[in-house]
């Protein structure tokens, strides 16, 4: 008899997700996925002016803020037919790929690491073999004997004093947690030193934005970082330096820690190179921009269907309509008035809420579709995209990582292993090693730029009588972010998020599709309902952040539902 297994909230995420689960005979036959909180900013926006939506939008959520603000003045430039200055272009790319290596480090080390690594059997760990381990991998310097005898110590300090903090409350000793200990000990030790890099990145974001979160140095119509390297109030060479600098830090840690860390989580636990693929359809939208008309782009977009990879076809610029015209969400199964398929010029924000519904309604998400069909979006749909296009660095970074996965699982593995849940961690690492390196690559554009006389940084928009339709799209750490807008005289009439985590996390469509997280589930092992690791491994690897997912705003304060955060 099947028994029924109720995440909620899931931890370790942006938002508040519940997952629901059907398990029989130790395997998930069934799955939902529900964003428990409406968000409303759709609304919100309506009547205001397009040049301040960036601003608002930014604040759906406090991780993926850069990318809501990007998204939006593409979608109001896009409306006005707008080319931007190749300066503002540039600075735009490094904020995106800066604050993607800040956000990429982050989700695997803080918020998804835990399901792999067991953090008390490293207490169990042998120093010196953690040292042979570690050295196999990478010539890391922090891969030292006193290193990793630090950490020991220090893990052991914690477990004595009996308070875990972020340690507490995980699935310590489960039967699915099979690493060895030296590798617990070195992927612990690594996760200290990535609070380190993280906060690098966010420095350097910080130094070319004004701030982080919520950047303060975009605008419609180009940037408002003004140039002068004679100004020590601008963005002048040493500003510029400085970042060029906590980036090449980074990046070393990418190449040397982070990369090889995931090929060998991949490797030892190749058993789950078989369980998470879910929906095989992917997209992902051409980013990091070359120039001032988004027509050429250092990150490759498209979609592939059916897992096929030689049915890539290719999204080539900000206008294109292979991409404007084949999206729609479906609200058949969502919190809204309603049951329609719109395309977002179309769709209308107009919430109503029932009881969770196992064949109705049960969730605030909606399921976004592409040419009717779901669609898997995020770092490992623009591996694929890139991969099946030939693209150099893609094809390099891909190759190379699953040569060492081979090597290390001791079992040749291709590119299909990527469709799974370890696969999507791995195609994060590698998109992480491409935009540290196109980071700099932008960083030296910029620069010689500049140092051809350009200090151009802004185009001023103009907003015509009548109405104009404009969408903005950008691949997020998440996956393929696009905004929508309608502008009426000058004024937001009609405006929609299509976020990535409603394209993965979004319901069962009118025709009972089922999204992407909930497809993936299906099939998964389940050594211990009471402890599901195996339901948060595989929801964890798509990096779901519900914030910017949900369309909870009760004006009158009704209660919806209660949480309880462990």
């Amino acid at each position: 008899m099947a028994q029924r297994i109720v995440v909620d909230p899931v931890t370790r995420i942006e938002g508040h997700l519940r997952i629901d689960a059907e398990v029989d005979g130790g395997v998930i036959k069934k799955a939902w996925s529900s964003g428990q909180m409406w968000r409303g900013i759709e609304v919100i926006l309506q009547g205001r002016d397009p040049r301040d939506a960036w601003l608002f939008t930014q604040r759906i959520c406090g991780v993926c803020t850069t990318v809501h603000a990007l998204a939006s003045v593409r979608s109001v430039e896009n409306a006005l037919g707008m080319e931007i200055p190749i300066n503002a272009q540039y600075i735009r790319n490094l904020v995106q790929s800066i604050h993607a290596l800040h956000d990429h480090i982050v989700h695997f080390y803080v918020l998804s690491a835990l399901d792999w690594v067991d953090v008390v059997s490293a207490l169990s760990a042998d120093v010196r073999k953690t040292v042979q381990l570690a050295e196999s991998l990478s010539n890391w310097p922090g891969n030292s004997y006193n290193r990793f005898k630090a950490v020991k110590e220090k893990v052991q300090a914690i477990v004595d004093s009996g308070q875990l903090g972020p340690f507490a409350n995980a699935y310590w000793g489960h039967s699915a947690m099979t690493l060895p200990p030296e590798a617990n000990l070195m992927a612990v030790s690594h996760y200290l030193e990535a609070l380190d890099y993280q906060r690098k990145a966010d420095q350097a974001l910080a130094i070319i934005s004004g701030k982080n979160p919520h950047i303060q140095n975009l605008s419609v119509g180009g940037v408002t970082a003004a140039i002068n390297p004679d100004n020590e109030a601008t963005l002048n060479m040493e500003r510029l330096y400085w970042v060029k600098q906590l980036v090449e830090e980074v990046r070393g840690f990418i190449q040397n820690v982070y990369l090889p860390d995931v090929i060998a989580v991949g490797a030892l636990y190749k058993d789950w190179l078989q369980y998470g693929a879910g929906v095989t359809n992917y997209l992902a939208v051409p980013d990091m921009v070359l120039d001032t008309k988004g027509t050429k782009f250092d990150l490759p977009g498209g979609t592939i269907m059916g897992g096929d990879l030689k049915s890539v076809k290719s999204f080539t610029s900000f206008n294109d309509p292979y991409f404007r015209d084949n999206v729609v969400e479906c609200i058949a199964r969502s919190w809204y008035d309603g049951d329609w398929t719109k395309h977002p010029y179309e769709e209308e924000t107009v919430p109503k809420y029932t009881e969770f519904q196992d064949n109705g309604k049960y969730t605030w998400l909606k399921a976004p579709r592409f040419q009717g069909e779901p669609m898997q979006v995020g770092p490992l749909a623009q591996v694929l995209v890139g991969y099946a296009q030939g693209h150099e660095l893609t094809t390099k970074y891909v190759d190379d990582a699953l040569s060492r996965v081979s090597s290390l699982a001791g079992a040749k593995v291709d590119a299909s292993v990527l469709h799974s849940t370890p696969g999507r961690h791995l195609a994060r690492a590698v998109r992480a090693a491409m935009l540290a390196d196109l980071a700099l690559k932008h960083w030296q554009l910029l620069v010689d730029n500049i140092g051809r006389g350009d200090l151009e940084i802004f185009n001023k928009p103009t907003f015509p009588k009548g109405e104009q339709q404009g969408f903005g799209f950008h691949e997020a750490p998440r996956g393929a972010l696009s905004h929508w807008i309608v502008i009426r005289d000058g004024k937001i009439k009609n405006y929609q998020c299509v976020v990535p985590s409603t394209w993965n996390a979004g319901p069962r469509d009118d025709k009972g599709k089922p999204g992407p997280y909930e497809a993936s589930l299906v099939g998964n092992p389940m050594a211990d309902p009471e402890m599901p690791l195996e339901v948060l491994r595989t929801v964890h690897s798509f990096d779901p952040c519900i914030a910017c997912a949900v369309h909870m705003l009760d004006p009158e304060g009704r209660e919806f539902c209660k949480v309880k955060a462990l």
